[in-house]
């Protein structure tokens, strides 16, 4: 379908062009609950998110704009009254009766945490000293939130440029974060907008949930120093929540619980000296596992690095597997490998 410019959201709003994405949320809000969960059954979940996206902002539809948009579905017959509401609980009952209730919940995180992330995207190119200048004065849970919904690998950049004291604090502010507002989001990013001197308008937003996770993910990209410091940070302040955090952390012998072909994938990107590094004084479990999953020639050049290797200090063996770690998660990140967490897969010495 081609792109139709519509009056939309009011007869005063200014004319708009409906995308692909759009119009299927249109004409899925016309339809009967089941009806329009039979047709979401044939997207796939990324297609489902995108147009529940679309849903979630559409609150209020023009009759014109439900009126065309059904038009150029020809196929389909409505019946019934056309359905001018969209909006959160739309969106939700609409896909727990296409997908079920808890893949339901896991797509409308994803689509919470995208939507979000959104606010703040005048900080992705900005370097982590300007973003840790901004953020200096702040609260912590104000510079806890806005880490929260950047891209993991610059929060946990930012986080390493904050003094120690103010780093902890952070630290637990983002792990025991409850929900945020959209009016406390929208706030606190139109208000850093203006101090970075940005000229583009803040954008609706969703609410979003913290949680020990987001800190998790952060700290997983983070070096080795950052990662010991806020642990330690974290367990003198509040033992159990460090607790907590270590055992949702993906650790270097979690790389046992992949499947073959996605170790496979991980090694291919990491240096043999820094892998003959990782593996010094690991379980053999781990280091038979490495070794089954590299060619025979890199297989001789990583015993070629053992052998040649002395006694190595444990800062550079934490290192280099926190630098596995990173390639594991980066790799889980784009959907390339899956990471298995499950407790029964855990290693026993």
């Amino acid at each position: 379908m081609t792109d139709v410019a519509v009056p939309f959201g009011s007869a005063t709003a200014p004319p708009a062009v409906l995308t692909g994405p759009q119009k299927v949320a249109v004409v899925l809000m016309q339809m009967e609950q089941s009806r329009a969960a039979s047709v979401m059954q044939q997207f796939s979940e990324e297609e489902a998110a995108e147009i529940t996206a679309e849903i979630v902002r559409l609150r209020r539809v023009d009759p014109a704009v439900a009126e065309s948009a059904v038009a150029e579905f020809h196929e389909l017959s409505v019946s019934g009254r056309y359905q001018r509401r969209g909006g959160h609980d739309v969106a939700v009952g609409l896909l727990e009766a296409s997908f079920g209730s808890e893949r339901a919940a896991g797509v409308m995180e994803r689509l919470a945490s995208n939507m979000a992330g959104k606010s703040f995207e005048f900080l992705d190119e900005a370097e982590p000293g300007q973003v840790v200048a901004l953020l200096d004065g702040e609260l912590p849970q104000t510079i806890a939130l806005v880490l929260a919904h950047v891209r993991p690998q610059q929060a946990s950049a930012v986080l390493a440029g904050l003094d120690l004291d103010v780093r902890t604090d952070v630290a637990q502010a983002i792990a025991t974060m409850g929900t945020a507002t959209p009016e406390a989001v929208a706030i606190v990013a139109a208000t850093l907008k203006v101090r970075a001197g940005a000229v583009v308008s803040p954008r609706d937003q969703v609410e979003v949930v913290g949680g020990i996770q987001p800190l998790v993910e952060i700290i997983n990209r983070s070096d080795s120093a950052t990662e010991r410091a806020l642990l330690d940070g974290l367990d003198a302040r509040d033992p159990a929540l460090a607790e907590e955090v270590r055992s949702r952390m993906l650790t270097f012998e979690d790389i046992v619980k992949l499947e073959a072909r996605d170790i496979q994938q991980v090694l291919r990107g990491i240096d043999a000296a820094v892998l003959a590094t990782a593996m010094k004084g690991a379980a053999a479990a781990v280091t038979d596992v490495i070794r089954g999953n590299v060619s025979a020639r890199n297989a001789e050049l990583l015993d070629d690095e053992i052998q040649s290797m002395g006694p190595v200090r444990k800062s550079q063996v934490e290192e280099a597997r926190a630098e596995v770690v990173r390639s594991i998660r980066e790799l889980e990140a784009q959907g390339a490998i899956t990471v298995h967490r499950a407790d029964e897969d855990a290693l026993v010495d």
